[in-house]
């Protein structure tokens, strides 16, 4: 298990490639971390054994061939298991078919070996639904893995898979990289397929990746997955050249402006997040890069304002959809009281407030292009907050607080979301008492390859673990 756990996804493909290992043996260790692990953190709410271990013999010589990986159990489809949405609305039935994301990672060979777990409907920065309860932090088992993809995030650092599937609406692929010491990028609006059925998630404001140890799992993710599909409403502008190859590549001297400072100025930043910030920008300066401080336009909205009324809409159609599918009226218990809340907020929106929310996400898109047109790339805290306990955003102990509180963690992300921009959290600091805190690199619309050039030189820089070995 030490020697699996020591490879990234791309080393494994190597191995099995190379005749080193078979994809088997890998699968037996990939299993068995699974459930070492799982009792203790709550990261895997189904397994996929059967599937995987019959996938084998078919397997497709691809780039990503024998590795195994989880996806989000959240609007991602695998065909013969149930996609609930953390819900218990939702518990039931198999998928008939895979999401067009799956089809692209199976034929890049990679192994579905189940699926993570998530907050209900992907709303929350903490992963504790009522259906699966929590995913524990594996460098803390008493916090929070972050959320919403909160399952992968900790499965990826505990060592059971070398990456997982995420999707980030409002932080959920940065916010677990934060608080689980992974590398977290969330691609540009429209780069990823929401395909075979929807055109795109919340207005665009969610779109899919992966969390993952190293830049290269993460770009090789990115080439696998990140190309239009026929019928996309829009997609962003296609690469010169793969993903893959960028990593390693000098990014040249870039232009960074810093910032310390949320949108929501009611929002107070933790010390500890600043310092990680301010460390960064240090080693981006001594890699040669200009670092300049620089603040936020004073005429944005606060990012809250434009995520909240959108996903409420779209969380109450998406029960109400159900409910007409099941035949009947929601009955009490049906929806975390977090959830519960939103959704009846969802529901009195008015269709004027909704496209107001969209006129407003557009003009804070135009303001913040404007602010990168002087810069390369923007830094940031990942989070405002360090890792909270678990217990804390519970949604179902206060979900008014709970609601409240999840502010502090997509503080410095929701932004990116609004404006369609890729930003990654690159895993570079750490707590007084050892706890992981990211930063935030966002780049200019389209340009992921600025962000993984510039991530693989971090990562060369400055090595982090990515993974927790020993739970505490």
């Amino acid at each position: 298990m030490d020697e699996y756990q020591s490879h990234d996804a791309t080393g494994l493909a190597g191995l099995i490639a190379r005749g080193e290992v078979t994809a088997d043996e890998v699968l037996d260790v990939a299993f068995a971390a699974i459930k070492e692990r799982e009792p203790a953190l709550g990261a895997v709410v189904a397994l996929c054994e059967e599937q995987a271990r019959s996938a084998v013999a078919g397997l497709l010589p691809g780039v990503l061939a024998g590795v195994p990986y989880l996806i989000k159990d959240l609007e991602c489809d695998v065909a013969g298991t149930p996609t609930t949405n953390g819900s218990r609305l939702f518990a039931g039935a198999p998928a008939k078919r895979d999401s067009t994301l799956v089809t692209r990672l199976r034929v890049a060979g990679v192994l579905i070996v189940g699926k993570s777990n998530t907050p209900e409907f992907g709303l929350g920065t903490t992963t504790e639904s009522g259906l699966f309860g929590p995913a524990h932090n594996p460098w803390r088992l008493d916090h929070s893995a972050g959320g919403s993809s909160g399952g992968s995030a900790a499965a990826v650092a505990a060592g059971m898979v070398p990456v997982a599937h995420a999707t980030d609406g409002g932080g959920s692929i940065r916010i677990p990289a934060s608080c689980c010491g992974l590398f977290g990028l969330k691609p540009s609006r429209g780069r990823v397929t929401a395909g075979p059925d929807r055109g795109e998630s919340w207005a665009g404001l969610s779109v899919a990746h992966a969390v993952t140890r190293t830049v290269r799992d993460s770009a090789t993710l990115l080439d696998v997955t990140g190309t239009p599909e026929p019928g996309d409403p829009y997609h962003a502008p296609q690469p010169v050249g793969p993903y893959a190859a960028e990593v390693g590549t000098d990014p040249g001297r870039l232009r960074i402006g810093l910032i310390l400072n949320p949108v929501d100025a009611d929002v107070l930043v933790d010390g500890e997040c600043t310092r990680a910030a301010q460390e960064a920008a240090a080693l981006c300066e001594a890699l040669g890069h200009d670092v300049e401080p620089v603040e936020w336009p004073d005429t944005l909205t606060r990012p809250g304002e434009v995520i909240a009324p959108i996903s409420a809409a779209h969380m109450a159609r998406m029960v109400d959809l159900r409910l007409a599918e099941v035949g009947r009226e929601l009955r009490p218990g049906d929806l975390d009281a977090a959830t519960e809340l939103i959704v009846e907020k969802g529901r009195r929106l008015t269709l004027a407030r909704y496209l107001a929310a969209v006129d407003t996400m557009h003009t804070i898109g135009r303001a913040v292009t404007r602010l990168t047109g002087r810069f390369d790339v923007l830094l940031t805290p990942t989070m405002a907050v360090v890792p909270p306990k678990l217990g804390e955003l519970d949604p179902n102990r206060d979900p008014r607080a709970a609601l409240a509180g999840m502010r502090g963690m997509a503080a410095f992300t929701g932004l990116f979301n609004v404006t369609g921009q890729p930003a990654m959290s690159v895993p570079l600091g750490n707590t007084a008492d050892g706890m992981p805190v990211g930063v935030q690199f966002a780049g200019r619309y389209g340009d992921e390859t600025t962000l993984l050039r510039l991530a693989g030189q971090l990562e060369a820089a400055a090595p982090w673990a990515g993974t927790a070995r020993a739970p505490r």
